[in-house]
């Protein structure tokens, strides 16, 4: 009996291991698809002003500030905590709560931006307001869609997550090229077809959920789902706004012929988030499943030795074939400027992926003391490109010196808090 024990067992591992690769795989797939499509859309820049698609790229970067990392994985973790203690019915509850809540967020966000839109498409150097007015759809449609793929994520129903990833960049690269190219839109065209492809990913996601929101509910402890969330929204959040704050600093302190330069490399170099992104959105459920069931994992490891792999190779990939790429989609002016940027760009971005690898563990764990210090570095970071911004690289040198910071508190606290498990685990064997 125990030699049959000893036999099953490195099968069952080989095989949750082959079913985690396997996953990982098909949202690869999905997302670098996804992405290129989206980035596709940056090839629309030889058709537009310098100025439109600076304006372009800071409404898009004003898009990525908006919590859709945090909000995803939370409803991820609430979604495989509730599925392993069959707390289904508290769920809906939960969905339903969050969806209000973030509907109410929005609608005063756009109260204050309609109110303010004068000064704000003066400030961001915008010849056309409709372009703010389809920012406030995009932004909606921001904050829905991370929720419905967070409980995609949280219920392991990755297919249906890699379709919606997949088809919303379809619909942005389709939407956009027929606004600009046929209708002569500029930037608020583009946001058009940013707006197209999130509904498709939207109405997808809330499809392929439904029964998880639409059944009836059960009351649950708000204020204990609340110490649970709002480590959750800081913590990512944090990371989120290291990821994506920059660019609304180099458009408010530059011109659009410097802008545009660094938003063709910083969509470049923002690709290897997206070649990694799937190890990470696999990994963070499994774990919170088998936390909430006082199980281990070892997913771990290969998580941050597959991420430091593909990133290594991204980023030498980025500076040997970033010049060649940098020209043939973005106009002749820019190519200097993004092609000087990108080494600075894409370095950044291997620290802030192994880093994300790390604070996703913990956070999965509900190891939250590291929290306070996330939030801390997202401040300071903030701080520093407010005083010092002599140029673009500038900027660049100040994000991935931040970037490095984060990934070392994180090391300190995954690998600290290992080392304590593993001595108490000892002295209580003893």
């Amino acid at each position: 009996m125990l030699a049959e024990k000893a036999e099953t067992a490195p099968v069952s591992a080989a095989s949750h291991r082959s079913t985690f690769f396997r996953q990982s795989g098909w949202l690869m797939i999905a997302n670098i698809a996804g992405g290129a499509m989206m980035w596709g859309v940056h090839f629309l820049s030889k058709r537009i002003p310098p100025t439109e698609y600076a304006v372009f790229g800071t409404l898009l970067a004003v898009v990525m500030c908006v919590p859709s990392l945090p909000l995803q994985m939370v409803f991820a973790q609430q979604t495989a905590a509730a599925l392993a203690t069959r707390r289904e019915r508290q769920l809906t509850g939960m969905i339903r709560l969050g969806w209000i809540g973030t509907t109410l967020v929005w609608l005063l966000g756009a109260i204050a931006l309609l109110a303010f839109q004068g000064p704000i498409a003066e400030r961001w150097k915008m010849s056309n307001p409709a372009a703010l007015w389809i920012l406030l759809v995009v932004l909606l449609f921001s904050m829905w869609l991370p929720m419905f793929l967070g409980i995609l994520q949280g219920r392991q129903n990755f297919l249906w997550l890699g379709w919606a990833m997949m088809l919303n960049g379809v619909g942005r690269l389709g939407g956009s090229a027929f606004i600009v190219l046929a209708l002569a839109g500029l930037a608020a065209g583009i946001m058009g077809g940013v707006a197209a492809g999130l509904a498709v990913g939207v109405a997808i996601s809330i499809w392929q959920t439904r029964d998880l929101w639409s059944g009836p509910t059960e009351a649950f402890d708000r204020r204990g789902w609340l110490r649970q969330v709002v480590p959750l929204v800081l913590g990512s959040g944090a990371c989120q706004f290291l990821f994506t704050a920059d660019t609304m600093f180099v458009n408010a302190y530059f011109t659009a012929e410097q802008t545009a330069p660094y938003v063709v490399a910083g969509t470049l170099s923002r690709a290897l988030m997206w070649l990694v992104g799937p190890l990470v959105a696999v990994m963070f459920p499994k774990i919170v499943h088998s936390a909430a069931r006082s199980e281990k994992t070892d997913l771990l490891r290969p998580v941050v030795l597959g991420t430091a792999g593909l990133c290594a190779a991204g980023a030498v990939g980025l500076w040997v074939l970033g010049p060649f790429v940098v020209r043939f989609v973005s106009k002749p002016e820019y190519v200097p400027n993004a092609v000087a940027m990108l080494p600075w760009y894409a370095g950044a971005m291997v620290p802030l992926s192994l880093a994300n690898v790390l604070v996703n563990n913990l956070l999965a764990h509900a190891r939250v003391r590291i929290v306070p210090l996330l939030v801390l570095l997202a401040m300071g970071y903030g701080v520093a490109l407010t005083f010092f911004h002599p140029s673009p690289i500038a900027v660049l040198q100040t994000l991935g010196a931040f970037n490095v910071m984060l990934l070392m508190v994180s090391a300190w606290f995954t690998f600290h808090h290992a080392k304590s498990a593993d001595l108490n685990h000892r002295a209580t064997v003893r």
